[in-house]
């Protein structure tokens, strides 16, 4: 059995995870999750994606100011249950998703690319082939 290549994700897709992730910053921000894992840790989700069905989310999510993201996942992922709860009342959605939280490392992963083309050797590479003399 051979697997399709993934595809986009639809308009509808798109739409349905930037509502979730709008009402589930909404309740982080408000306070409503009253786990102390989160008590006092601004958390940022970067991006909800949707399964094509729309029955599953994944959230992505990483605590302001970078720190470790374990305990705030976990945390959220208990408190799902609740946040579907929360997106079924502020989001007209036939269905309302299960949500999985998973940390944000696209951060992290930017930062290390930029500190390699910081490197000096890099640069150096990188002015060799930029130099207009150099193409003989």
């Amino acid at each position: 059995m051979s697997r399709q290549p993934a595809r986009a994700p639809s308009q509808r897709q798109l739409r349905v995870g930037e509502e979730v992730r709008h009402a589930i910053a909404q309740a982080l921000e408000r306070g409503e999750i009253r786990d102390p894992a989160i008590k006092g840790v601004a958390v940022t989700v970067t991006e909800v994606r949707i399964s094509p069905d729309l029955k599953n989310a994944t959230a992505f999510v990483v605590p302001l100011g970078g720190g470790d993201s374990a305990p705030v996942v976990e945390a959220l992922n208990r408190a799902a249950g609740f946040l579907r709860s929360w997106v079924a009342h502020h989001v007209r959605l036939r269905h309302v998703p299960r949500i999985g939280f998973i940390a944000d490392v696209s951060f992290d992963e930017a930062a290390h690319i930029d500190s390699m083309l910081r490197d000096p050797h890099v640069q150096r590479d990188i002015k060799l082939n930029d130099d207009p003399e150099s193409d003989e």
